[in-house]
């Protein structure tokens, strides 16, 4: 098959590395060019620009940081697009955007899905991601064999944009879990306990999270290295504050983790991994 990515960041170019091999031909773009780069020697070859990249596809993925990101990169490969191709969004961006998105492009014949992920860079290295789907369910069919290159669990959620819906879901209980994550070792660590032992100690019954598990030890160690950026979460939770709003409802924990998230930010975390909400925990809980 012959494939396009475009965006090869933390979790793009993991993603665009499972696809390559076997039949399948993948040209890759990314705006910075050295990261596009170091996919060719895995055998991917790296296009001009994203037209380029698009061109003459089956499928071209996209994997870019936000809404502007992926209307900017359409409006690019769109002109080049032909009936028969399909473009699958594989972002976080609101709904809305989306469905938009794919009535233009359907409207030329090309079909469209979004597919958000969720499980992070290890996930992507892995081929665990979990992708929510929005879209045509004979299109989604079509893309299900590359979709298991990448992720462990896909599901088709309904008509387009209903992928974006589940993973700003998904966002919320990531963001609330990887909160009482921080909170729980904070207490553990006043009341002189070892932290690590109580991740693992309440990790195998009803405590048990993603989070704690994998993120919990590199709070302790105060590792905070990206996995996934406090910037992208941070922009993750506008979305669902959007949607919120969209639909009336009120979410008590979307606005504390707004708030925890942008504090961490301030604090000069907003490139470190989500997990870094532990020195925002820490600034808090100190204050007497």
């Amino acid at each position: 098959m012959e494939i396009g990515w475009i965006g090869t960041g933390i979790m793009g170019a993991p993603m665009a590395r499972r696809l390559i091999g076997g039949r399948n031909r993948v040209r890759v773009f990314n705006r910075s060019a050295e990261r596009a780069r170091a996919l060719a020697a895995d055998g991917a070859t790296v296009a001009a620009d994203a037209a380029a990249c698009a061109a003459g596809a089956e499928m071209v993925f996209i994997m870019v940081p936000d809404t502007p990101d992926v209307e900017a990169t359409v409006a690019k490969i769109e002109a080049v697009l032909k009936p028969g191709q399909i473009v699958i969004d594989m972002s976080t961006i609101a709904p809305a955007a989306e469905r938009a998105i794919s009535a233009r492009l359907k409207a030329k014949g090309v079909e469209y899905l979004d597919a958000p992920v969720s499980g992070g860079d290890v996930g992507a290295r892995d081929g665990t991601l979990a992708i929510m789907v929005g879209g045509d369910a004979a299109v989604f069919e079509r893309a299900r064999p590359l979709f298991e290159l990448m992720g462990k669990r896909i599901t088709h959620m309904g008509a387009s944009g209903a992928g974006q819906m589940t993973k700003l879901a998904n966002q919320i209980a990531v963001a609330l879990a990887l909160e009482a994550a921080a909170e729980a070792i904070k207490l553990a660590q006043a009341g002189g306990l070892d932290a690590s032992r109580m991740v693992e100690a309440i990790g195998a019954g009803a405590a048990g999270s993603w989070q704690l598990s994998n993120l919990g030890p590199k709070i302790i160690a105060g590792d905070y290295r990206p996995g996934f950026f406090i910037k992208l979460i941070r922009k993750d939770l506008r979305l669902v504050a959007e949607a919120a709003r969209e639909s009336g409802l009120a979410l008590p924990g979307l606005a504390l983790m707004a708030s925890m998230f942008n504090t961490a930010a301030a604090l000069g975390h907003d490139l470190d991994g989500t997990q870094a909400v532990a020195a925002a925990l820490d600034r808090l809980a100190d204050v007497k």
